[in-house]
């Protein structure tokens, strides 16, 4: 009983030792594919806070919180199962799920580009100044789908190597992680400004010096944010299409945009990654720019044919 006792004993330590091995996979597995989708997590952080800019102060946080609901919901219900068997079966259709993704991004950014300009109307005219919550959440969880689809398709990337249940358990400790991340941020972004409110009512004067700072500085940031988020979604997008056309056999546009990205890389010196990923980053928001522009007149095009029938 007692030999019996131990081997059970022995087994048991075998299987904690293989799980914490698995754990410990699983987690660098994580790290790694994460860091690889860094720059989209800044963007998304980017892009967000332009649909809550201008909400009343009760209702940022709860915008906020419904957004990242439906962000979990995208990574974990539609993108993650598309992506295991897509990857299993499919591999060749994910470059165009993502491109397709590209072109909604570049004709997002590029309308309100062009609207700025003068160059399209702002739609709804007045009534956009009355912003309908649900209205917001569904553009921002819409945005957020083709954001989350790279970061996990580039995560996925990233682990390919592993077997199904870890890819699968890397990718999910990514979409919460990022998820977290991402809308954490964001929301101690629109909140800050009640931060500095708070602060400029304490006692200590330098509380209510950087309290002040803050509540008249974040209508600044936010502003700026929104204008980095449009120029995120050029960028992510136009970037998506470059590489999604690279990969299925048109090599021009991306060859041009990496071989001047090594000709500053080498160039530059200690700056050259920097200022080679600059240019990559440049070239890349100009092509959704460009691309972006021919799809809003297409869609306007569309529209006033419609119309007219």
């Amino acid at each position: 009983m007692a030999g019996g006792l131990v081997a059970l004993l022995d087994d048991v330590a075998a299987l904690v030792k293989v799980t914490a091995a698995s754990l410990d996979d699983i987690a660098l597995g994580a790290a790694k594919a994460s860091t690889k989708a860094i720059g989209v997590v800044i963007d998304d952080a980017a892009v967000t806070p332009q649909y809550v800019d201008g909400l009343t102060p009760q209702r940022e946080l709860k915008v906020v919180w419904k957004i990242a609901v439906g962000s979990i919901r995208n990574k974990l219900l539609f993108i993650l199962p598309l992506a295991l068997i897509l990857s299993q079966f499919a591999p060749w259709a994910l470059t165009p799920i993502l491109m397709i993704g590209g072109c909604y991004l570049v004709f997002e950014g590029a309308e309100k580009v062009l609207e700025a300009v003068g160059l399209v109307g702002h739609h709804g005219g007045e009534a956009t100044e009355v912003r309908d919550e649900k209205s917001i959440i569904r553009a921002a969880v819409r945005t957020d789908l083709v954001l989350s689809a790279e970061i996990m398709v580039i995560s996925l990337n990233e682990v390919a190597h592993e077997s199904f249940i870890n890819r699968t358990l890397i990718l999910i400790a990514v979409a919460i992680g990022m998820t977290i991340a991402v809308y954490g941020a964001v929301g101690l972004i629109v909140k800050m400004d009640d931060i500095g409110l708070h602060l400029a009512q304490r006692k200590s004067k330098f509380s209510q010096a950087f309290g002040r700072g803050l509540v008249k500085g974040m209508p600044l940031v936010m502003s700026f944010l929104s204008k980095v988020g449009v120029i995120a979604m050029l960028w992510v997008g136009g970037h998506l299409l470059l590489v999604g056309l690279d990969e299925l056999g048109w090599h021009a546009p991306y060859g041009f945009v990496h071989h001047l990205e090594e000709m500053v890389v080498h160039a530059t010196g200690s700056f050259g990654a920097f200022l080679g990923w600059c240019v990559n980053t440049a070239l890349s928001c100009v092509a959704g720019l460009i691309i972006g522009s021919g799809i809003t007149g297409v869609v306007m095009g569309i529209g006033k044919l419609r119309k007219k029938h």
